[in-house]
């Protein structure tokens, strides 16, 4: 089964850029690129205490 394979994977591993090089996409005008990350988290056990 590995015989019948084979050329296919090599097949799929030619067709690897077979495009040209990658191309970056264009820089648009806006906010400087990164990761901004705002909020608040809370995480935990909540138990009530008491009667009620």
């Amino acid at each position: 089964m590995l015989r019948r394979i084979a050329p296919l994977m090599l097949v799929l591993l030619a067709a690897c850029g077979i495009d040209g090089d990658p191309i970056p996409p264009p820089v648009e005008a806006g906010p400087n690129p990164g990761v901004t990350v705002t909020g608040d988290a809370q995480m935990g056990i909540v138990k009530p205490f008491g009667g009620g």
